[in-house]
Formats: C-alpha cells, structure tokens, sequence
C-alpha cells in the first residue's frame, strides 16, 4: 500500500528498472518509516532486540502498518487473543473519528456506561422530553420559576402517548409524524450519531474485531474525510491482514495442487487406473523415443513429435482390439 519499487530511480545508481525504463528519479508516492531502517515500535529498536530480555510479541499497526511491542500499545491486547486487528495510539490520536467507533466496536476497555439521554425534536421546532432526571427536572423549575412548566409537558406527552380525539392534539400528532417522516428520508451518518453519545477517548491503541470495516459510515461526508486522511482504504475488506493471509494460503495450495491428481480425483476407480496406464504407458515410450535423438544429437522437429503419437494412437488401437472382457 502507497509504495512502488526503487529499481532505476536514484537510491540505486547503474541500475535500469526493466518495467519502467523511464522512471522518474525519486518515487515521491513512497512512504518510509523506521521500519526501513530496522527500526520498530516506538522504542525505535531492531527486532530481535538482542538487549530486550522480555518476551513479547508485536503488533502491527493497520493504519500505519508499523510494528509495536505489546507492552508499548498503552493498552494491554486481550488475553484471549479475540481481535483481528490493531491500530495504534498515533492513529487513533490522527484519525481521532475512530474513538467514536470504539465503544461498539473495539475491545471491552473501551466501552461507556448507557447514560440517560434526553431525546428531543429541537431540529422540527418542538421540544419533547421523553426522558428526564430528577436533576433536570429541579433545573426546569429553577430557570423557568413557574412550578406548573412539569404539569403541563406531562400533559403533552399523555396527549402523544394516548389516543384523542380533539383537533388540537390530531395536528400535533400529525405534525410530528410529517417531520419524522421527513427526517427519516435523509442520509444518516453513522459517525454523527455515534458522536452525539457520550463515548472514552485514551491515549491508547485500540483492538478490533474481524468484521469492524463494515460497520464504518460510507456516507459522502465520511468518505471525504477518509480521503483527506488518507485512510480510505478502511473501507476496503480487501485491504485487512486475514484477507491477505487468506489470499496467499489459497495461492500456496494453487501452487502445490497437482493437476494429474485433480483429474483422477474426478474419476471412478475404472477410469483412474485406465488413465495411470496409459499415462505410464505415454510417459515411457516418450522418453524411449526422445532418447534417439539425445544420442543421435540430432533436434526434435515437430513432423517427429506428430509421427509419435500417430503411431502411439495405432499401437493402442492394436492392443484394445486385442483385449478380451470377461463378465463373472
């Protein structure tokens, strides 16, 4: 990600890049870190640290895909070893939207009590408390100084909550539900209503399950934001480190899978043992014939590869003809 190869540019001189011939001197798209150097974490040490006498294990970062020593995450990685990525205190600090996410998303450590919230339709004009403390209440009174103020919201939320009949409280309830209605219509932005809640912000990394990226607002906003970040690739599941190990398992068994295999695996055990037969049979007169022209010295030419496997298809012609089946 964000890097390109260094062949033919200036960090090594008489070298052409066989690619690119005309590559430009310096690969401004390139990005390099300590890591580069040998160095990791933000201890800035080698790895292995042959004066760190602590085991431990490192992390890397998928953000700025450094690597760290779980001792020096700030956080402690969960014992249970339950989350698939990680991103450190230096991301978390630059793409600060993420602390809204963690509360949900990240690991327990993260979490924040449920608060009791005031929910309001301030934004359509009319103020409905549907929730209230004590604390609030006693404030209501104190700022308002008329006592009747509580008498008269609760009689507003029975006139919402149950059926009536009178004209005043029908436009009411109809005037609630064209603006909600309304509402409902437009885009809604996961982080915005993530960050109206009450959520912890550390100075810590932060640990995340496999199937977080999904859950990341995708609105015009958001993606304008990740852009100006760079981190667009947050929204990619491509881009995460189980779908690489994923990719190169399935590559690796690609590699190792044998075709002669693949197709005896789809055939009956007849078929299989007619098939390694007469592979045999090909594989050794073959070798039988090509070694002629290993001794003579002389080329194949492809009139001699053709007269092979004519007279290869006769000589098995001869021999099925010859074969006799017998039924018990």
């Amino acid at each position: 990600r964000n890097f390109r190869c260094d062949c033919g540019n200036s960090k090594f001189k008489n070298l052409q890049c066989k690619l690119l011939p005309e590559k430009s001197k310096v690969n401004s798209g390139n990005k390099y870190n300590d890591n580069f150097y040998g160095l990791y974490c933000i201890c800035k040490r080698p790895y292995p640290d042959p004066e760190d006498e602590i085991p431990d294990e490192m992390i890397q970062c998928i953000v700025c895909e450094d690597w760290f020593h779980g001792r020096h995450l700030g956080a402690v990685p969960p014992e249970s070893g339950d989350f698939h990525e990680m991103v450190c205190q230096a991301c978390m600090s630059r793409c600060h939207f993420l602390w809204a996410y963690a509360s949900q998303l990240a690991g327990k450590e993260h979490e924040v009590p449920a608060l009791t919230k005031v929910n309001s339709l301030e934004d359509e004009g009319i103020v409905l408390n549907v929730e209230e403390s004590e604390e609030q209440k006693k404030e209501i009174k104190k700022e308002g100084g008329v006592e009747h103020q509580e008498t008269k919201e609760e009689k507003q939320m029975e006139q919402l909550n149950e059926p009536s009949t009178s004209s005043g409280s029908a436009s009411l309830n109809t005037l609630v539900l064209i603006q909600v209605v309304t509402k409902s219509e437009e885009p809604v932005c996961k982080l915005k209503e993530l960050q109206s809640k009450q959520y912890l912000k550390k100075d810590t990394a932060t640990f995340w399950p496999s199937n977080w990226r999904s859950k990341l607002c995708t609105c015009e906003d958001c993606l304008k934001m990740y852009s100006e970040l760079e981190v667009q690739f947050l929204t990619d599941e491509c881009d995460t480190v189980l779908a690489y190990e994923n990719k190169g398992t399935s590559d690796q068994e690609t590699e190792r899978r044998d075709p002669l295999m693949d197709t005896l695996n789809s055939m009956n055990r007849v078929q299989q043992v007619e098939l390694i037969c007469e592979y045999n049979d090909l594989k050794t007169e073959l070798t039988d014939y090509l070694r002629k022209f290993a001794d003579e010295g002389t080329v194949v030419k492809r009139e001699d590869i053709q007269h092979f496997f004519e007279e290869f298809q006769s000589r098995k012609r001869r021999r099925t003809n010859r074969m006799q089946y017998y039924c018990s």
